[in-house]
């Protein structure tokens, strides 16, 4: 196997173990997509039944610094190494350079050995920990607070890039149009199940679907751009 494909990490590892971030750098901690591992990376799977209609729309994901992939996936739960939804079809590597700082002392929560969760380790580890905490104690609602605002939220807390006002918008720029695919199977999966919805319903009632079909896209995206630009506040980060 190519070692881009491979990652220091086993398998296995618990949350928060794994290399040191003073030593995992980008170009040290390659993604391993057969076990799940994407140091650093924004991750995506698409959404069973609404993406064969929409295939924009999918399940948003962020990573530790050993590759473990955390996401918001109920209310007040969040997933640690089990991605909801499926395997990730495609990721996009942010840059731990980025990173402005750390949580705020009183983010970080008491320890919790059940999740194997060591506090100090590193500013990335402990900014996606605090995120954590927060959304354990959130309700979760797909359209006003969903896991696209829990990886914007992780991004906040460290001032990714100098910013802390990342949105649900951002993620689906960065995954959507910096992000890669896995593989060319991972493509194909997540298309494959909208473009025969699309024939089908194209053959079945001609335009009409189409109208419809544009008007259900339409309404999604003006809903988050209202949600997240005009009336502030509407879409949680």
């Amino acid at each position: 196997m190519e070692s881009h494909h491979t990652i220091a990490v086993k398998s296995q590892s618990p949350v928060g173990s794994g290399p040191k971030p003073q030593s995992l750098l980008p170009e040290e901690s390659p993604v391993d997509p057969r076990h799940a591992r994407f140091p650093y990376c924004l991750v995506w799977t698409p959404l069973p039944i609404v993406a064969w209609l929409v295939p924009f729309i999918g399940h948003l994901g962020i990573c530790q610094t050993n590759g473990v992939i955390l996401d918001f996936a109920g209310p007040f739960f969040v997933n640690v190494d089990n991605f909801a939804f499926g395997a990730t079809a495609r990721f996009h590597r942010l840059d731990p350079k980025k990173l402005s700082h750390g949580p705020q002392p009183s983010m970080l929560p008491i320890q919790q050995p059940s999740l194997n969760l060591p506090q100090g380790e590193n500013p990335w580890d402990d900014s996606l920990r605090a995120t954590m905490r927060r959304y354990q104690h959130q309700q979760y609602n797909i359209f006003t607070c969903n896991c696209h605002s829990f990886a914007a939220a992780c991004l906040n807390t460290m001032a990714y890039g100098g910013k802390e006002n990342w949105n649900v918008v951002d993620m689906v720029f960065l995954i959507l149009c910096r992000g890669q695919w896995v593989s060319g199977w991972a493509i194909v999966k997540a298309f494959a199940p909208f473009v025969v919805m699309m024939g089908i319903g194209v053959w079945v009632a001609r335009w009409y679907f189409l109208v419809g079909w544009a008007v259900f896209g339409g309404l999604i995206t003006g809903w988050f751009l209202l949600g997240t630009y005009v009336i502030k506040g509407l879409v949680h980060v």
